[in-house]
């Protein structure tokens, strides 16, 4: 891995991206033709952290990619109050507990993995690769490929409506936006993995009797407002980091 990314970041982050959106659809149709959902993609999630941490580890990169405190009192962040009400959203739906234990257990595995691969590569290796050369192009692509990668999940079985992935493309890019501001600004990520890990976890519990177009459509409404506004403060009260 140091080979290619000491050639090239930008190409290490693609490459990261391919082998993560590619994965997904094997592992996925793995689990699901011998009969227990999402078991191989966890394990295939679990090596993707596994091997992620140990090389970051090696080369002395946690800080360099926000796996670190902020040295930014939490006031200016508003103790991240705003991140805890987008994190319960998917309670605003009803709490459904009609998985089997198993499942459960595996799925909210499943979204620990979710949330630190995805935030490591689309905020972490993506956004950095591109930010020493225009910071405003590294927000706006890491943000935006983030939202349009979850266009996979019309594709991979999931059962998911469009109404309901347009809304999740929509609020993901939103939570891009938020989530790089935070890492760019705060230079932490962790705000934003437990944040995404949490959005995730909750929405294994959620109640899909409720999931109505309608419903999906109000609540993307909220959390992109919610997002967009927390984003701005964000911009206003966190200091702008120095020039290399």
């Amino acid at each position: 891995m140091n080979n290619l990314y000491n050639k090239s970041e930008i190409g290490f982050a693609i490459v990261w991206i391919i082998i993560y959106i590619f994965g997904t659809s094997v592992t996925d149709s793995i689990g699901a033709a011998i009969g227990i959902q999402k078991l191989v993609t966890l394990g295939f999630y679990l090596a993707l952290t596994v091997v992620s941490l140990l090389w970051l580890n090696k080369n002395g990169l946690f800080k360099k990619y926000g796996l670190c405190k902020t040295d930014i009192k939490l006031s200016k962040f508003l103790y991240f109050i705003p991140i805890l009400v987008m994190i319960s959203s998917n309670l605003w739906y009803g709490v459904s507990l009609n998985s089997k234990v198993y499942e459960i257990v595996i799925n909210v595995f499943l979204m620990l993995c979710v949330g630190f691969i995805e935030e490591i590569v689309f905020r972490g290796f993506l956004f950095k690769a591109m930010e020493k050369d225009n910071v405003k192009s590294a927000i706006i692509v890491s943000s935006v490929t983030f939202g349009i990668g979850h266009i996979i999940n019309l594709f991979n079985g999931s059962g998911m409506s469009l109404v309901a992935n347009l809304c999740q493309i929509v609020s993901a890019v939103a939570f891009g936006f938020l989530f790089v501001i935070i890492f760019y600004r705060g230079k932490t990520l962790l705000p934003c993995i437990v944040a995404h890990s949490g959005i995730n976890i909750l929405g294994v519990f959620v109640n899909e009797a409720n999931l109505t177009p309608k419903n999906q459509i109000i609540v993307s409404i909220v959390l992109v407002i919610l997002a967009i506004g927390y984003t701005v403060i964000l911009l206003k009260k966190l200091p702008k980091p120095e020039k290399a």
